[in-house]
């Protein structure tokens, strides 16, 4: 049978995995993002989580989704840092 798995060619399925890898990203590294946001350090401490996830994604999702929006870091930002950072008092936000 054929393995492989058909890219995404629709920005909205592209939006979705995007969110869906962020999510995950948080879910198992809550406290590393947590102490990420609060030390302005976030893009450093979870570099191998983030890197592990953009490869999945670009994986999935076909260059001619990929070269027009970049939906992986879009989501990072607003499922992750932006929904976390909103509940901590830091003086970055």
């Amino acid at each position: 049978g054929n393995w492989l798995v058909k890219p995404i060619n629709s920005e909205s399925a592209a939006q979705r995995l995007a969110r869906a890898i962020a999510s995950d990203i948080l879910l198992y590294n809550e406290d590393e993002v947590l102490l990420g946001i609060a030390n302005d350090d976030f893009f450093t401490r979870l570099k191998s989580q983030i890197e592990e996830g953009r490869k999945l994604y670009e994986g999935r999702v076909s260059e001619n989704i990929r070269s027009t929006t970049n939906y992986f870091d879009c989501a990072v930002v607003d499922v992750i840092i932006h929904e976390k950072g909103s509940t901590l008092e830091t003086a970055i936000w």
